[in-house]
Formats: C-alpha cells, structure tokens, sequence
C-alpha cells in the first residue's frame, strides 16, 4: 500500500463528487461555513499584523511633527483671498 503525500492543500481534504478544482471552489463558494482556515494559518496572519502595527506605530513615534493648521492662519484672518485682488 502507498502512502500519500503530506499536504497543506485543504482541497485534498474535501470529499466531493469529481476531484476537480473548478467543483472544489464551486463548493467552497456555496459553503462559506464550513471553509476555515487553519489554526497555523491564523496564528500566522496575526503575528503578521502585530508586527505591521509595531512597525507602523514606531514610524509614527519617529515621524517630525507637523502643525497643519498653525495658530493665527484661520479663515478671518486679513490675508485672505478676497483682499487679494483690492488695490
């Protein structure tokens, strides 16, 4: 008796009627509840996120600050555009 291959692949491990992929993600498609991913897969894509939001959080810490709206520009001030063109 062979044995078979080990695999990750999780259309190996759904028993359908043809062994086909294009039946194997019809079936997925239809069954959305019963398609999970793996726990290491999971675990996986969690470290990846952690990691990604340390990484965007010490950017964030590192970045210079700017001030976007600095005190005394506001929309009443006597530069306005309006003025611009009076002369």
């Amino acid at each position: 008796m062979t044995r078979r291959k080990k695999t990750r692949s999780l259309a190996d491990k759904v028993t359908i009627r043809t062994g086909r992929r294009k039946d194997y993600k019809q079936w997925r498609h239809e069954n959305p509840d019963e398609v999970i991913s793996s726990r290491r897969f999971s675990a996986k894509k969690r470290q990846q996120r952690k990691a990604q939001a340390a990484r965007r959080l010490e950017r964030m810490r590192a970045a210079p600050s700017i001030e976007i709206h600095p005190e005394g520009k506001g929309p009443d001030s006597s530069n306005s555009d309006s003025n611009k063109g009076e002369q």
